[in-house]
């Protein structure tokens, strides 16, 4: 059993693919009413389409004005009880290579964007004394990786904002934690993959191995094992986990 309360609202960003998508058709399985967020219009349909998910806004969650009025949207059809705060983007480049655009572009959407979710859901968490919010971070957030400083240094952030921000709200039945996915098999690993091709002249199962490596099970995590996790997450039998942020990456961290 998931342990929701009674039909919930639940919203998603980047909830058109990959470990949001899982996430979004998990919560959708457990009863949740669930608002798929993302800037393809074509991927959230899809995800509609599939019964994952129920309802559709686009945005960029680095928009701030832009996520508050999707968020506002959603949350007019129903209050919203649970944000999952997923939208990411990845970028590698040594630190040398590594200019203040990069490092924006890593702020602005992976910290920036939880924070623009996080800003515009909450209210009406207060008002009603219940909600469950939780940030897809990495465990680039609780270990470094070469080559992805501005990606790590985001979710670095990622993590501070989540426990500071659960000590703000633990008098509250708000929760506040971070789901910490190793190397997982989505299509922006894929990506990573591919470059790890380009750059090295590697074989793709070559390319997966380097990644595999970081995880002592010797595998990439599966999008649906990071889902069951926000899923226990979001359940009223959690109500005393806050401030944390869970490694699912196979005894890496």
């Amino acid at each position: 059993m998931s342990g929701l309360p009674s039909a919930p609202h639940a919203l998603v960003t980047g909830g058109g693919r990959g470990i949001g998508r899982a996430i979004a058709a998990e919560l959708t399985r457990a009863g949740a009413t669930v608002t798929v967020v993302g800037r393809q219009r074509a991927n959230l349909d899809e995800a509609i389409a599939a019964g994952d998910a129920h309802f559709a806004e686009v945005a960029d969650v680095a928009d701030q004005a832009a996520i508050g009025a999707a968020v506002a949207k959603a949350a007019a059809r129903q209050p919203i009880d649970i944000l999952v705060a997923n939208a990411g983007i990845a970028e590698s480049a040594p630190f040398v290579k590594s200019d203040a655009a990069l490092f924006q572009r890593m702020m602005d959407v992976n910290f920036m964007g939880v924070v623009h979710s996080i800003q515009a859901a909450l209210p009406s968490m207060k008002d009603r004394t219940y909600g469950r919010i939780i940030a897809v971070a990495s465990t680039a957030g609780l270990k470094g990786y070469a080559y992805v400083s501005a990606y790590s240094a985001a979710k670095h952030a990622v993590i501070g904002l989540v426990r500071s921000l659960a000590l703000e709200l633990a008098s509250t039945n708000i929760t506040v934690n971070a789901v910490c996915p190793g190397f997982t098999d989505t299509d922006l690993v894929a990506g990573s993959i591919d470059n790890i091709m380009k750059k090295t002249g590697r074989s793709r199962e070559q390319a997966v191995a380097e990644l595999s490596k970081h995880n002592p099970q010797g595998r990439l995590v599966t999008p649906k094992e990071v889902a069951d996790t926000v899923l226990w997450l979001c359940g009223e039998g959690a109500g005393a986990v806050t401030g944390q942020a869970i490694a699912v990456a196979g005894g890496e961290i």
